[in-house]
């Protein structure tokens, strides 16, 4: 019974993650593209609403915080708000489909930071389901790839910094003996510190395009109706990676691309190449090898206890 309570909650974290990121993609880009809200400023309303959402929950009795040290979630902090700009200045200097390859990347880069940082071992079959999700998201993006130097700089800090923060926000559940809520409660604050420091640097603040402009009431409500939906994405992000690993939210990533691609091509009537449906189809048929072979290794597990005298 304990095994198939833990199932549905993992279920729902995943349905509640896939439903909130499908929507946050197509509100944000409503917010970017009819709008002009500044990218880095939306993040900044996000985590402040992941902060004040946090702290009803705390209030109504949800959960109860931890004491932590600042040292202690500091590089997670630090690490999420590298993670947002190297990503965004990726996207700013390259085009959509080099910025996809390099998002693509960061999979197998958690694999060697957990393999070569923290001694994690991966069966081999596992690593080869790697091989047709990269190549599906490189038929995605084969016909927009173009390199240039700063352009791949930023993309490889970003690949970088992202699979850190990725591994960080499992690794510091365990290590501090924390939940997804009690570690969001101080890393959300923090993090909204430092993009407020960042921002300047990138967008304007005041005025036209500012965060503090002349925004209309239907812009605001729409401002914070993606700061609810980006506290249940950052909440389900904690619990998945805090209750399975890095890698499976990747997997569980890309399958979101995949459907997010679908999405726009069904209600939006975007171009769908037949590469990319191709590419859409290698992802899902890797996404569904590698779901199959770490269900395999759990009943594995279970089997080796009950056998335990």
């Amino acid at each position: 019974m304990g095994g198939a309570a833990a199932r549905g909650r993992l279920a729902a974290a995943l349905v509640a993650n896939l439903g909130s990121s499908i929507c946050i993609v197509f509100l944000n880009k409503w917010l970017y593209v009819r709008l002009g809200f500044p990218n880095l400023s939306l993040t900044l309303v996000h985590f402040g609403a992941t902060w004040l959402g946090l702290s009803l929950c705390q209030a109504l009795g949800v959960f109860a915080p931890k004491s932590l040290r600042p040292g202690q979630v500091l590089p997670l902090a630090l690490s999420f708000c590298g993670f947002v700009v190297f990503t965004n200045l990726s996207l700013q200097n390259n085009t959509i489909g080099t910025y996809q390859l390099a998002k693509a990347m960061t999979t197998p880069a958690i694999v060697a930071i957990q393999t070569l940082a923290y001694g994690k071992t991966f069966p081999l079959r596992i690593k080869l389901t790697l091989i047709p999700i990269t190549l599906g998201v490189f038929l995605n993006s084969y016909y927009d790839v173009k390199f240039n130097f700063l352009g791949i700089v930023f993309a490889t800090l970003g690949v970088l910094v992202t699979s850190l923060y990725q591994v960080w926000v499992g690794a510091k559940q365990h290590e501090l003996q924390v939940n997804s809520m009690q570690l969001l409660y101080y890393q959300a604050p923090m993090s909204c510190a430092m993009l407020f420091c960042t921002v300047p640097f990138f967008e304007p603040v005041f005025g036209e395009g500012g965060i503090f402009g002349p925004w209309t009431l239907s812009a605001v409500i729409m401002v914070l109706l993606s700061g609810i939906i980006a506290f249940m994405v950052n909440l389900s992000i904690y619990w998945i990676i805090g209750n399975t690993s890095p890698v499976t939210y990747n997997m569980f990533g890309h399958f979101k691309f995949c459907i997010t691609l679908l999405g726009g091509y069904i209600l939006f009537k975007d171009p769908l190449s037949v590469n990319q449906g191709l590419g859409i189809l290698c992802t899902l048929l890797g996404i569904l090898a590698y779901t199959h072979f770490k269900l395999g290794e759990q009943e594995g597990s279970k089997s080796k206890l009950v056998q335990r005298p």
